[in-house]
């Protein structure tokens, strides 16, 4: 039996596995290991998880995480593992597993919209070329956290509508002064802005917000698909709750870069259950 495990900074989903058969999900707060030391990594995951997932040492732990991209991050999510499961880890970066949990064993080109935003060239087995995120300080692009600053930046200026901006302080009880302590001075800011965009979401069809997520897609088409010598000549699929609540938008989007979006899927989840009871 083993544990596949799919984290961004905002959730981590935990999968069970014996064979083909899933034992046990479960969603926890994100482990991105940019934001959390070991301590609260191993904090969240024990208190977070169902008993099911401790009750013996499993075969494997596949671990695919948000910051998960060069040893000395992945070794903080490591030593985190395996003082809770006893078991033998192997940590990947959250690009890769939306790569298997988009194609498989297939060949194509993956897309994270989500709190944050990413992209990846697959060959099928490895990530052969990504255009750097930079993070939600020097990129995401059309991302949660993107969208969330945009809106909390026009509500400042006064460039948001008045309707959509009252109703927004008045829902997350926020003042202009208030918001600005809360992206300034609260930890995990990257969260902050991220839940701003899912009030974006409850109004998808309102013409400030259908420019705006418009707009930060067309960035992120521009600053990291189109980048690829190869973007019209490959399947692109999207993974992540941002792609998926503003999936006609950014059908549309890509349709104007003639991008050929073949797939957009919540969660890589499945995907990789499926790549992994395979083996």
């Amino acid at each position: 039996m083993i544990i596949i495990a799919d984290s961004s900074s905002t959730r981590t989903e935990w999968t069970l596995l014996d064979g083909d058969v899933i034992v046990a999900h479960a969603l926890t707060q994100g482990l991105n290991p940019f934001y959390l030391s070991r301590r609260e990594i191993s904090h969240i995951i024990r208190l977070g998880l169902p008993d099911v997932f401790f009750k013996r040492r499993w075969e494997q732990i596949y671990f695919y995480g948000a910051g998960c991209a060069n040893p000395e991050r992945n070794k903080i999510v490591e030593l985190s593992l395996n003082a809770q499961f006893r078991t033998p880890v192997t940590i990947n970066s959250d690009l890769l597993g939306s790569a298997r949990g988009l194609f498989g064993t297939e060949s194509g080109m993956a897309c994270i919209l989500g709190s944050g935003s990413n992209s990846c060239l697959f060959d099928g087995e490895s990530i052969v070329a990504n255009v750097r995120s930079g993070g939600f300080i020097l990129g995401d692009e059309g991302s949660g956290g993107a969208l969330g600053r945009q809106f909390a930046s026009d509500c400042l200026k006064g460039i948001a509508p008045k309707d959509l901006v009252e109703e927004f302080f008045d829902e997350y009880k926020l003042s202009k002064d208030s918001m600005v302590d809360a992206v300034y001075t609260f930890p995990h800011v990257n969260r902050t802005l991220s839940t701003y965009a899912v009030f974006l979401a409850k109004h998808v069809s309102h013409p400030y917000v259908v420019t705006t997520v418009r707009e930060e897609f067309s960035k992120f088409f521009r600053r990291n698909v189109l980048l690829y010598p190869s973007h019209k000549d490959v399947n692109t699929g999207f993974v992540g709750s941002i792609a998926v609540t503003f999936e006609n938008i950014l059908r549309e989007v890509g349709d104007s870069y003639g991008i050929n979006i073949s797939k957009i899927s919540s969660s890589s989840m499945d995907g990789l259950v499926l790549h992994h009871a395979s083996r």
